[in-house]
């Protein structure tokens, strides 16, 4: 599984990023969490607010922070 993590670094962007992290960590998954900051790579997914989640290309939280728990909802 593949977690991207899209945003330009802002601190709403690296809680959600911890909070991805959180979530893998907790569910014992294996996953990878990546932060993607190209704004190119996030237009792609059609993407025009951050921070925004996308769990294996699918883009499933666009613009807001998440708690792990909420998280965890995606990855399962």
């Amino acid at each position: 599984m593949i977690i991207k993590i899209l945003g330009t670094g802002c601190s709403k962007c690296d809680k959600l990023e911890e909070n991805a992290k959180k979530a893998v960590k907790e569910l014992g998954i294996d996953a990878t969490v990546e932060k993607i900051s190209d704004i190119r790579e996030m237009v792609a997914y059609g993407v025009m607010q951050t921070p925004s989640l996308v769990v294996d290309d699918e883009v499933k939280v666009v613009g807001k922070v998440i708690s792990s728990e909420e998280i965890k909802k995606y990855l399962r």
